[in-house]
C-alpha cells in the first residue's frame, strides 16, 4: 500500500472516530426550558420526581446494570420521570447508606471514579427511559464538613465537564442552603452554557432571594411544611411563577417523616400530600415527591430491606405513588 493510500485510510479512521465521539455527545434526550415549562426534545415534559438521595451509594441499586434498570422501570411505571439524587451522602445523621466516604468529591476537589461511574450509568439508564436526573451538588446536611472554596470550585468545574455530554440532567447547587451560589452558577455556565442550573435555598418556606431567583434557570424551593401546607404551597408556587416567569418545582413537598428531620409533629395522611401536589400543579408548578424512606437506617420501619425508595414498600407512600401513576392532575402545562 502506497503512502497516499495509507494517508487516506488514516483520515477515514480519524473521521470515524470524531463521528463516534460526536454521536456519543448527542445521544441523550435534551431537557430544555420554554417559558414556565419543561420540554424534552422540544415536547412537553411531565416533570414528576422522587427523592432518591442515596442512589449513587446504594449497593442494591448499583449491583448491576440490570438491577439499576429494573428499579428505574419500577419508578417510571408509577409515573416518576425525574430522580433527585445527592452528590454528598456523607452526613452523620444516620440516613440509610450514608458513610464518611459517600461523596462524589475528594477533599482536593477531584472526582471519585467509582461514584462518577455510578452517576453516568444512572443518567444513561434514565435516558433510555426518557427520564431525567436532578443532582444536588452540595447539601446543608454536610455543610459542617464542606470542601474549602478552592476544592469546591474544582469539583464543580470537573463534574460539569464530565457530564457535558449528558443533556437529560440538572445541576442543583445546594440542598437547603445558599453559600456562593452565584460563584458556582458562573463556573457551571462557563463550562457548559446550556446546563440547566437551580438551587434549593433553605428549609420549608424558604423561597430564595430575588437576585438569585432571577439568575437561576428555574426555581426549586421547599415550600411550607407546617399547618395547612397543602393550601400554602400552591400560593407560594403561583407567586414565584408570576414574579420570575420561569419553571418552579416544589422540590420537597411536605411529607410523612420523622419529627427529627422536619416531619409533622402530629403525623400526616397520604391525601394531604396528594392535595398538596395537586395544588402545586394547578398553580403551574411541578413536584418531586418527598418521603421518609431514607431518614433512618436499615432495620427501621421506614426503610425497605434494599434501602431503596420502593413505591410498594410502604402502604402510606404507595397511596401517593398510585396517585402519581394515575396522573390525575387536572392541569395541562
Amino acid at each position: 500500500m502506497n503512502s497516499r493510500m495509507k494517508f487516506l485510510r488514516y483520515l477515514a479512521l480519524i473521521s470515524l472516530m470524531l463521528f463516534s465521539i460526536d454521536s456519543h455527545a448527542q445521544k441523550t434526550n435534551v431537557l430544555k426550558i420554554n417559558g414556565t415549562r419543561f420540554e424534552l426534545n422540544d415536547q412537553p415534559f411531565d416533570f414528576t420526581g422522587v427523592s432518591f438521595f442515596n442512589a449513587l451509594y446504594n449497593p442494591t441499586f448499583n449491583k448491576s446494570d440490570v438491577s439499576r434498570m429494573e428499579f428505574l422501570k419500577k419508578l417510571n411505571g408509577y409515573g416518576i420521570t425525574v430522580i433527585r439524587i445527592w452528590a454528598e451522602w456523607n452526613n452523620k445523621l444516620g440516613f440509610v447508606d450514608a458513610c464518611d466516604t459517600c461523596i462524589l468529591y475528594g477533599r482536593d476537589g477531584s472526582l471519585n471514579s467509582t461514584y462518577l461511574t455510578n452517576l453516568k450509568k444512572l443518567v444513561e439508564s434514565a435516558d433510555s427511559l426518557n427520564m431525567t436526573v436532578e443532582i444536588a451538588l452540595f447539601s446543608s446536611e454536610s455543610k459542617g464538613m464542606k470542601l474549602d472554596d478552592k476544592a469546591a470550585d474544582r469539583a464543580v468545574s470537573l463534574l460539569t465537564q464530565e457530564m457535558k455530554p449528558y443533556r437529560n440532567m440538572i445541576f442543583q447547587i445546594w440542598n437547603e442552603y445558599n453559600y456562593r451560589t452565584p460563584d458556582y452558577f458562573r463556573i457551571i455556565k462557563q463550562k457548559d452554557q446550556t446546563r440547566i442550573v437551580t438551587n434549593s435555598p433553605g428549609g420549608g418556606g424558604t423561597l430564595g432571594n430575588d437576585e438569585d431567583n432571577r439568575m437561576l434557570d428555574y426555581l426549586s424551593p421547599h415550600t411550607s411544611r407546617n399547618g395547612n401546607h397543602w393550601e400554602k404551597a400552591g400560593n407560594e408556587i403561583r407567586g414565584l411563577i408570576s414574579k420570575f416567569n420561569k419553571p418552579v418545582i416544589d422540590d420537597e413537598p411536605a411529607r410523612n417523616g420523622t419529627i427529627k428531620f422536619g416531619g409533622p409533629k402530629d403525623g400526616s395522611h397520604p391525601y394531604e400530600h396528594i392535595i398538596h401536589m395537586h395544588n402545586v400543579r394547578e398553580a403551574g408548578g411541578y413536584v418531586i415527591y418527598h418521603h421518609d424512606m431514607f431518614q433512618t437506617g436499615y432495620g427501621t420501619n421506614a426503610i425497605a430491606p434494599t434501602g431503596l425508595p420502593d413505591p410498594e414498600f410502604s402502604p402510606y407512600h404507595k397511596v401517593v405513588f398510585e396517585y402519581l401513576h394515575e396522573k390525575k392532575f387536572l392541569v395541562n402545562h
